[in-house]
């Protein structure tokens, strides 16, 4: 499945996801390791999962919101 990066980094809930990932990965090293290589590591190892197991909700959440 191609992800796009830019459409979902509007989404609040995969930037929440992403500043998770950003502290955890800080916390290992022991600095802060940035958003821009936290969201590239959360892209590469984990957007796939994470839009497979929550997109479907958010489809279902806009669908009810247009009715």
């Amino acid at each position: 499945m191609q992800l796009d990066r830019e459409k979902l980094l509007q989404m609040k809930e995969v930037v929440e996801e992403i500043n998770r990932h950003k502290w955890l990965q800080s916390e290992m090293v022991g600095y802060d390791v940035g958003f821009d290589k936290a969201a590239d590591n959360w892209f590469a190892e984990y957007a796939s999962a994470w839009v497979a197991y929550h997109l479907p909700k958010f489809g279902k959440e806009t669908k009810a919101k247009k009715k």
